[in-house]
């Protein structure tokens, strides 16, 4: 059983790959957006969750396919690509909402010294050359 976090990384990594836009959409939802359960979300990200679901969901299918194919379908490569990118941000404000850091005091106060606390440093990932010259 995946986590909600992993299930919209899923969804992000999916309508990333190569492929058709609309396999990509339909490949997101079935594997990954149908299994994040509303209720784990923030409250902050519920709305936008429902309106990516309903997007997918919202017509009418035929014989053979299901709801979210059939929706897909209807949707021209600009319209799958905007919620494609609405699926990306999604992941994204769940990752700001679930990993914010309560602030920190300015000042650390202690009975016979008062010092600033150490500045937090930056983390820089590592960036790996693709070209053997530059390693």
């Amino acid at each position: 059983m995946s986590t909600t976090w992993e299930q919209l990384e899923g969804a992000a990594l999916a309508v990333t790959r190569s492929g058709s836009i609309k396999d990509r959409l339909v490949d997101a939802f079935r594997n990954h957006i149908a299994q994040v359960e509303t209720d784990e979300l923030p409250e902050a990200l519920r709305v936008q969750f429902k309106a990516c679901h309903e997007t997918l969901t919202r017509e009418r299918p035929m014989p053979g396919e299901d709801a979210v194919r059939a929706t897909v379908r209807k949707m021209s490569n600009v319209q799958a690509d905007e919620v494609a990118a609405s699926l990306v941000r999604l992941y994204g404000a769940y990752v700001r909402e679930t990993t914010r850091i309560e602030p920190q005091p300015n000042v650390v106060v202690t009975p016979d010294v008062v010092a600033a606390p150490k500045p937090r440093q930056k983390k820089v990932p590592r960036v790996i050359s693709l070209y053997g010259h530059d390693a």
